[in-house]
Protein backbone atom coordinates (compact mmCIF):
# COMPACT_ATOMS: atom_id res chain seq x y z
CA UNK A 1 0.00 0.00 0.00
CA UNK A 2 2.99 2.36 0.46
CA UNK A 3 3.56 2.16 -3.33
CA UNK A 4 0.50 4.38 -3.94
CA UNK A 5 2.06 7.43 -2.22
CA UNK A 6 4.28 8.44 -5.08
CA UNK A 7 1.31 8.18 -7.47
CA UNK A 8 -0.78 10.41 -5.25
CA UNK A 9 2.00 12.94 -4.91
CA UNK A 10 2.49 12.96 -8.63
CA UNK A 11 -1.21 13.47 -9.20
CA UNK A 12 -1.21 16.40 -6.83
CA UNK A 13 1.79 17.89 -8.52
CA UNK A 14 0.37 17.59 -12.02
CA UNK A 15 -3.05 18.81 -11.03
CA UNK A 16 -2.64 21.79 -8.72
CA UNK A 17 -5.60 23.33 -7.01
CA UNK A 18 -7.09 26.38 -8.58
CA UNK A 19 -5.40 29.58 -7.44
CA UNK A 20 -2.27 27.77 -6.24
CA UNK A 21 1.10 28.63 -7.72
CA UNK A 22 3.91 26.13 -7.63
CA UNK A 23 7.38 26.17 -9.10
CA UNK A 24 6.37 23.48 -11.56
CA UNK A 25 3.22 25.39 -12.52
CA UNK A 26 5.03 28.63 -13.30
CA UNK A 27 7.59 26.93 -15.52
CA UNK A 28 5.19 26.27 -18.44
CA UNK A 29 3.86 29.86 -18.19
CA UNK A 30 7.36 31.35 -18.28
CA UNK A 31 8.18 29.61 -21.55
CA UNK A 32 5.91 31.84 -23.66
CA UNK A 33 7.33 34.84 -21.75
CA UNK A 34 10.84 33.84 -22.77
CA UNK A 35 9.79 33.48 -26.36
CA UNK A 36 7.87 36.78 -26.22
CA UNK A 37 10.73 38.62 -24.59
CA UNK A 38 13.11 38.34 -27.52
CA UNK A 39 10.21 39.41 -29.77
CA UNK A 40 9.58 42.50 -27.68
CA UNK A 41 13.29 43.19 -27.49
CA UNK A 42 13.60 42.79 -31.26
CA UNK A 43 10.68 45.13 -31.86
CA UNK A 44 12.21 47.67 -29.48
CA UNK A 45 15.56 47.35 -31.19
CA UNK A 46 13.94 47.80 -34.59
CA UNK A 47 12.10 50.90 -33.39
CA UNK A 48 15.30 52.27 -31.93
CA UNK A 49 17.18 51.57 -35.13
CA UNK A 50 14.46 53.25 -37.17
CA UNK A 51 14.37 56.14 -34.75
CA UNK A 52 18.12 56.36 -34.79
CA UNK A 53 18.09 56.15 -38.55
CA UNK A 54 15.40 58.85 -38.73
CA UNK A 55 17.36 61.09 -36.36
CA UNK A 56 20.44 60.53 -38.43
CA UNK A 57 18.64 61.64 -41.58
CA UNK A 58 17.14 64.71 -39.89
CA UNK A 59 20.30 65.90 -38.18
CA UNK A 60 22.52 65.34 -41.20
CA UNK A 61 23.71 68.79 -42.32
CA UNK A 62 22.66 69.82 -45.83
CA UNK A 63 25.20 69.42 -48.56
CA UNK A 64 27.07 72.68 -49.12
CA UNK A 65 26.09 74.46 -52.32
CA UNK A 66 28.63 73.99 -55.07
CA UNK A 67 30.12 77.02 -56.79
CA UNK A 68 28.37 76.08 -60.02
CA UNK A 69 24.99 75.80 -58.24
CA UNK A 70 25.55 79.20 -56.63
CA UNK A 71 26.35 80.78 -59.99
CA UNK A 72 23.20 79.31 -61.53
CA UNK A 73 21.10 80.53 -58.60
CA UNK A 74 22.69 84.00 -58.77
CA UNK A 75 21.96 84.33 -62.47
CA UNK A 76 18.41 83.20 -61.94
CA UNK A 77 17.98 85.85 -59.23
CA UNK A 78 19.22 88.45 -61.70
CA UNK A 79 16.69 87.28 -64.31
CA UNK A 80 13.88 87.37 -61.75
CA UNK A 81 14.86 90.89 -60.62
CA UNK A 82 14.89 92.01 -64.27
CA UNK A 83 11.22 91.01 -64.48
CA UNK A 84 10.33 92.67 -61.18
CA UNK A 85 12.23 95.90 -61.91
CA UNK A 86 12.31 96.36 -65.72
CA UNK A 87 12.50 100.11 -65.03
CA UNK A 88 15.55 99.96 -62.68
CA UNK A 89 17.75 103.02 -63.13
CA UNK A 90 20.20 105.27 -61.26
CA UNK A 91 18.15 107.16 -58.69
CA UNK A 92 20.05 110.41 -59.02
CA UNK A 93 18.78 113.19 -61.29
CA UNK A 94 21.41 114.27 -63.85
CA UNK A 95 21.65 115.67 -67.37
CA UNK A 96 25.35 115.14 -68.09
CA UNK A 97 28.45 113.35 -66.70
CA UNK A 98 29.46 116.34 -64.56
CA UNK A 99 26.07 116.49 -62.82
CA UNK A 100 26.11 112.74 -62.18
CA UNK A 101 29.64 112.95 -60.76
CA UNK A 102 28.72 115.78 -58.39
CA UNK A 103 25.43 114.15 -57.36
CA UNK A 104 27.18 110.84 -56.59
CA UNK A 105 29.75 112.57 -54.39
CA UNK A 106 26.92 114.33 -52.55
CA UNK A 107 25.03 111.04 -52.03
CA UNK A 108 27.52 109.79 -49.41
CA UNK A 109 25.85 109.39 -45.99
CA UNK A 110 22.47 110.64 -47.24
CA UNK A 111 19.59 109.57 -49.47
CA UNK A 112 19.35 110.03 -53.22
CA UNK A 113 16.10 111.88 -52.56
CA UNK A 114 17.85 114.52 -50.48
CA UNK A 115 20.53 114.93 -53.15
CA UNK A 116 17.91 115.27 -55.90
CA UNK A 117 16.13 117.95 -53.89
CA UNK A 118 19.42 119.86 -53.44
CA UNK A 119 21.14 119.69 -56.83
CA UNK A 120 18.72 121.92 -58.84
CA UNK A 121 19.87 125.00 -56.89
CA UNK A 122 23.50 123.82 -56.95
CA UNK A 123 23.63 123.36 -60.72
CA UNK A 124 21.74 126.60 -61.30
CA UNK A 125 24.54 128.39 -59.43
CA UNK A 126 27.46 126.31 -60.79
CA UNK A 127 26.57 124.62 -64.11
CA UNK A 128 30.15 123.79 -65.18
CA UNK A 129 33.37 122.59 -63.52
CA UNK A 130 34.87 126.03 -64.12
CA UNK A 131 31.96 127.72 -62.34
CA UNK A 132 32.08 125.32 -59.41
CA UNK A 133 35.87 125.60 -59.03
CA UNK A 134 35.46 129.35 -58.61
CA UNK A 135 32.66 129.10 -56.02
CA UNK A 136 32.85 130.79 -52.64
CA UNK A 137 33.05 127.85 -50.19
CA UNK A 138 30.62 129.32 -47.67
CA UNK A 139 28.00 129.91 -50.37
CA UNK A 140 28.29 126.36 -51.65
CA UNK A 141 28.12 125.00 -48.11
CA UNK A 142 24.82 126.75 -47.57
CA UNK A 143 23.34 125.23 -50.74
CA UNK A 144 24.39 121.65 -50.02
CA UNK A 145 23.82 121.79 -46.26
CA UNK A 146 20.70 119.51 -46.48
CA UNK A 147 22.87 116.60 -47.70
CA UNK A 148 24.94 116.53 -44.47
CA UNK A 149 28.73 116.70 -44.05
CA UNK A 150 28.48 119.84 -46.17
CA UNK A 151 31.95 121.21 -45.33
CA UNK A 152 33.78 118.03 -46.35
CA UNK A 153 31.60 117.69 -49.45
CA UNK A 154 32.22 121.31 -50.43
CA UNK A 155 35.95 120.67 -50.20
CA UNK A 156 35.62 117.61 -52.44
CA UNK A 157 33.47 119.41 -55.02
CA UNK A 158 35.84 122.38 -55.20
CA UNK A 159 38.80 120.02 -55.54
CA UNK A 160 37.33 117.77 -58.22
CA UNK A 161 36.03 120.75 -60.22
CA UNK A 162 39.49 122.36 -60.18
CA UNK A 163 41.05 119.03 -61.25
CA UNK A 164 38.59 118.70 -64.13
CA UNK A 165 39.36 122.26 -65.21
CA UNK A 166 43.12 121.95 -64.90
CA UNK A 167 43.79 118.34 -65.88
CA UNK A 168 40.95 117.24 -68.15
CA UNK A 169 39.95 120.35 -70.09
CA UNK A 170 36.78 120.85 -68.06
CA UNK A 171 35.43 117.42 -69.07
CA UNK A 172 34.71 114.35 -66.95
CA UNK A 173 37.10 111.57 -68.03
CA UNK A 174 35.67 108.26 -69.18
CA UNK A 175 38.30 106.00 -67.60
CA UNK A 176 38.25 104.56 -64.09
CA UNK A 177 41.95 105.20 -63.51
CA UNK A 178 41.42 108.91 -64.26
CA UNK A 179 38.21 109.28 -62.26
CA UNK A 180 39.69 107.88 -59.05
CA UNK A 181 42.39 110.59 -59.11
CA UNK A 182 39.70 113.23 -58.47
CA UNK A 183 39.14 114.39 -54.87
CA UNK A 184 36.24 112.56 -53.21
CA UNK A 185 35.96 109.97 -56.00
CA UNK A 186 36.46 106.26 -55.28
CA UNK A 187 35.69 103.09 -57.23
CA UNK A 188 31.98 103.17 -56.35
CA UNK A 189 31.50 106.73 -57.63
CA UNK A 190 33.66 106.02 -60.68
CA UNK A 191 31.61 102.93 -61.59
CA UNK A 192 28.35 104.88 -61.22
CA UNK A 193 29.61 107.55 -63.62
CA UNK A 194 31.15 105.11 -66.10
CA UNK A 195 28.12 102.83 -66.22
CA UNK A 196 25.44 105.53 -66.47
CA UNK A 197 27.13 108.43 -68.26
CA UNK A 198 29.53 106.57 -70.56
CA UNK A 199 27.98 103.12 -71.00
CA UNK A 200 31.06 101.39 -69.57
CA UNK A 201 29.95 98.32 -67.55
CA UNK A 202 30.68 98.53 -63.85
CA UNK A 203 29.49 97.09 -60.53
CA UNK A 204 28.46 99.62 -57.90
CA UNK A 205 29.04 98.25 -54.41
CA UNK A 206 27.10 100.46 -52.01
CA UNK A 207 25.66 99.42 -48.64
CA UNK A 208 22.53 97.91 -50.23
CA UNK A 209 24.45 95.94 -52.84
CA UNK A 210 26.94 94.55 -50.31
CA UNK A 211 24.22 93.56 -47.85
CA UNK A 212 22.15 91.67 -50.42
CA UNK A 213 24.94 89.76 -52.15
CA UNK A 214 26.11 88.54 -48.73
CA UNK A 215 22.57 87.47 -47.84
CA UNK A 216 22.38 85.60 -51.13
CA UNK A 217 25.77 83.95 -50.45
CA UNK A 218 27.37 85.29 -53.61
CA UNK A 219 30.28 86.39 -51.46
CA UNK A 220 31.40 86.47 -47.84
CA UNK A 221 33.64 89.49 -48.30
CA UNK A 222 33.08 92.80 -46.52
CA UNK A 223 35.63 94.87 -48.44
CA UNK A 224 33.84 96.57 -51.40
CA UNK A 225 36.71 95.90 -53.83
CA UNK A 226 36.67 92.18 -53.01
CA UNK A 227 32.87 92.08 -53.21
CA UNK A 228 33.07 93.69 -56.65
CA UNK A 229 35.62 91.10 -57.81
CA UNK A 230 33.56 88.15 -56.52
CA UNK A 231 30.33 89.32 -58.14
CA UNK A 232 32.06 90.30 -61.39
CA UNK A 233 33.25 86.68 -61.70
CA UNK A 234 29.64 85.42 -61.61
CA UNK A 235 28.09 87.58 -64.33
CA UNK A 236 29.05 88.57 -67.87
CA UNK A 237 30.38 92.11 -68.14
CA UNK A 238 27.36 93.25 -70.14
CA UNK A 239 25.15 92.66 -67.06
CA UNK A 240 27.20 94.56 -64.48
CA UNK A 241 25.54 98.00 -64.64
CA UNK A 242 21.93 96.81 -64.76
CA UNK A 243 22.62 94.13 -62.15
CA UNK A 244 23.80 96.89 -59.81
CA UNK A 245 20.58 98.89 -60.35
CA UNK A 246 18.34 95.84 -59.81
CA UNK A 247 20.08 94.77 -56.61
CA UNK A 248 20.03 98.30 -55.17
CA UNK A 249 16.36 98.73 -56.14
CA UNK A 250 15.51 95.47 -54.37
CA UNK A 251 17.49 96.46 -51.29
CA UNK A 252 15.75 99.81 -51.01
CA UNK A 253 12.24 98.49 -51.58
CA UNK A 254 12.01 94.98 -50.12
CA UNK A 255 15.23 93.54 -48.68
CA UNK A 256 15.77 96.17 -45.99
CA UNK A 257 18.70 96.18 -43.61
CA UNK A 258 16.89 95.81 -40.29
CA UNK A 259 13.63 94.16 -41.29
CA UNK A 260 13.50 92.65 -44.77
CA UNK A 261 10.02 91.97 -46.14
CA UNK A 262 10.61 88.25 -46.72
CA UNK A 263 6.89 87.44 -46.98
CA UNK A 264 6.49 89.83 -49.93
CA UNK A 265 9.75 88.98 -51.70
CA UNK A 266 9.40 87.68 -55.29
CA UNK A 267 12.72 85.80 -55.07
CA UNK A 268 12.15 84.22 -51.64
CA UNK A 269 12.47 80.63 -52.98
CA UNK A 270 15.99 81.46 -54.21
CA UNK A 271 17.16 83.21 -51.04
CA UNK A 272 19.25 81.22 -48.51
CA UNK A 273 18.55 83.92 -45.90
CA UNK A 274 14.76 83.74 -46.16
CA UNK A 275 13.24 84.17 -42.70
CA UNK A 276 15.60 86.86 -41.42
CA UNK A 277 12.74 89.32 -41.76
CA UNK A 278 8.94 89.37 -41.65
CA UNK A 279 7.52 86.23 -43.31
CA UNK A 280 3.82 86.98 -42.86
CA UNK A 281 2.68 88.23 -46.31
CA UNK A 282 0.24 90.80 -44.92
CA UNK A 283 2.74 92.28 -42.49
CA UNK A 284 5.55 92.12 -45.05
CA UNK A 285 3.56 94.13 -47.60
CA UNK A 286 3.38 96.99 -45.12
CA UNK A 287 7.19 97.18 -45.15
CA UNK A 288 7.47 97.84 -48.90
CA UNK A 289 8.84 101.23 -49.97
CA UNK A 290 8.66 103.62 -52.92
CA UNK A 291 6.58 102.47 -55.89
CA UNK A 292 6.30 98.93 -54.45
CA UNK A 293 4.45 100.36 -51.46
CA UNK A 294 2.53 103.02 -53.39
CA UNK A 295 4.84 105.89 -52.37
CA UNK A 296 6.78 108.48 -54.43
CA UNK A 297 10.22 107.53 -55.70
CA UNK A 298 13.52 109.33 -55.14
CA UNK A 299 13.88 111.20 -58.43
CA UNK A 300 12.19 114.50 -59.11
CA UNK A 301 12.56 113.71 -62.83
CA UNK A 302 12.27 109.90 -63.12
CA UNK A 303 12.54 108.06 -66.47
CA UNK A 304 9.36 107.82 -68.56
CA UNK A 305 8.89 104.11 -67.80
CA UNK A 306 9.05 104.54 -64.02
CA UNK A 307 5.66 103.36 -62.66
CA UNK A 308 5.79 105.36 -59.40
CA UNK A 309 5.23 109.01 -58.56
CA UNK A 310 8.03 111.60 -58.82
CA UNK A 311 9.65 112.76 -55.61
CA UNK A 312 8.53 116.09 -54.14
CA UNK A 313 10.76 119.16 -54.34
CA UNK A 314 12.69 120.30 -51.27
CA UNK A 315 10.30 121.64 -48.65
CA UNK A 316 7.24 120.15 -50.35
CA UNK A 317 7.25 116.77 -48.57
Amino acid sequence: MKTTAPNATTAKATTPKAGTTTPNATAPKSAPSKSAKPKTSKTSKTTKTTKSSGTSRTSKPPKPESHLAMVRRARRINRELAEVYPYAHPELDFRNPFELLVATVLSAQTTDLRVNQTTPALFAAYPTPEDMAAAVPEEMEEIIRPTGFFRAKTKSLLGLSAALRDNFGGEVPGRLEDLVTLPGVGRKTANVVLGNAFGVPGITVDTHFGRLVRRWKWTEEEDPVKVEADVAAIFPKSEWTMLSHRVVFHGRRICHSRKPACGACPIAPLCPSYGEGETDPEKARKLLKYEMGGYPGQRLSPPADYPGKPAPALGAE
